[in-house]
């Protein structure tokens, strides 16, 4: 099973080894990881291959790091609540654009939000897919939230490729395929009845004039 995983390039020797940490956790639990730029690679715009490579997966994690930092800034700047701000850090918008395509989808959304980091937009916690804030080490993988928040995810996975059991219309059967639905104890009885049926049909016959 294909998983879709949303991550940007990383810039440190810590963000590499938490991302492999990822990747190397879903092929753990039988999943696939596949990322534009990182396991697959296409000549389209990144939007038409992310489209493309969204289309092939049944589920979306999106490792959400830093990748801008902003010493000191001011937030609606001008304005009456205008507010300065220090230390912020923000992950690559393509976090935001790829969860939205995940949700427009229906597919499974795990978010993984580096710790410290400025959780907005499909970032937050409170809406109806998971988010996880832990820290830029591998370790963080193997706790009992994130094992948790990860089962209840997997859990998503599987209810939607089960296929539905088909409905049973024997108006729209022919009269080979009943046959062929039928149990063995269901045929035997029902060329029983056809037996005693014909029998008493000829017996009737039979005394007619």
């Amino acid at each position: 099973m294909k998983i879709f995983v949303s991550v940007g390039s990383t810039a440190t020797p810590a963000q590499e080894a938490f991302v492999r940490a990822v990747e190397d956790r879903l092929r753990a639990e039988g999943l696939v990881p596949q990322t534009v730029g990182r396991t697959y690679f296409t000549a389209d715009s990144p939007f038409t291959g992310v489209n493309t490579l969204m289309d092939a997966c049944e589920g979306v994690v999106v490792v959400a790091l830093e990748r801008i930092f902003v010493e000191h800034g001011i937030e609606k700047r001008g304005g009456p609540t205008e507010a300065a701000f220090h230390g912020i850090k923000l992950a690559t918008p393509w976090n935001q654009i790829e969860a939205a395509l995940a949700y427009s989808r229906g597919l499974p959304l795990l978010v993984v939000v580096e710790a410290g980091l400025r959780q907005d937009g499909l970032l937050e916690k409170g809406f109806d897919w998971y988010v996880v804030s832990a820290p830029v080490d591998p370790v963080a993988l193997s706790t009992a939230e994130f094992n948790g928040v990860l089962a209840a995810w997997k859990q998503k996975l599987g209810a939607r490729t089960k296929k539905p059991e088909a409905k049973f219309n024997p108006a729209e059967m022919t009269v080979g395929q009943l046959v062929a639905s039928l149990k063995p104890t269901q045929l035997w009885s029902l060329l029983a009845a056809l037996s005693v049926s014909l029998a008493g049909a000829f017996a009737l016959g039979a005394k007619l004039p």
